[in-house]
């Protein structure tokens, strides 16, 4: 038998003020464009940003469905419209932030499983790594260099061929 390991390492800042000027702003505005999800079930209102290697600036927010599976999250929101309005360019990076109806938005919270499985994705089928800066309405933020590294021993295309 063989153990094997698996880790990757991130930057945490205190706060928004330690991010260079274009990862606070991209920070911004997806703190921003929380407040245009639609998430009246979770009250849960998350924003993602990005910038894509062309230059054009992205956004997406989750949309809830009474049907609750019928719902998206706002990173494939945010990738769909990337992958339609500008095929095949990549994501340079992507702020996602968050806020609750009730509680607190302090800390960054990470991507679910199937944005992980999406984020892996359109980074293998646009051979670029997604930078991801996650955070809260305010408090620390985590800065991740490659999206891939959140899901290991991901299912990726060469399982089907």
């Amino acid at each position: 038998m063989n153990t094997n390991n698996y880790q990757f390492s991130y930057q945490v800042y205190d706060s928004i003020d330690e991010l260079n000027a274009e990862d606070a702003w991209l920070l911004n505005e997806a703190r921003e464009v929380s407040q245009n999800a639609y998430a009246p079930y979770s009250n849960f209102l998350v924003g993602a940003v990005a910038k894509l290697a062309n230059g054009e600036i992205v956004a997406g927010t989750n949309q809830e469905n009474a049907s609750y599976p019928a719902g998206i999250c706002a990173e494939r929101v945010l990738l769909s419209t990337a992958s339609s309005l500008y095929p095949n360019v990549p994501v340079n990076t992507l702020a996602i932030s968050y806020q609750q109806a009730e509680g607190l938005s302090d800390h960054p919270v990470a991507p679910c499983g199937i944005c992980r499985q999406s984020l892996q994705e359109f980074e293998s089928r646009v051979k670029q790594p997604i930078r991801l800066i996650l955070s809260g309405m305010e408090g620390k933020v985590f800065v991740i260099e490659k999206a891939s590294s959140l899901l290991p021993l991901a299912f990726t295309q060469s399982e089907l061929l």
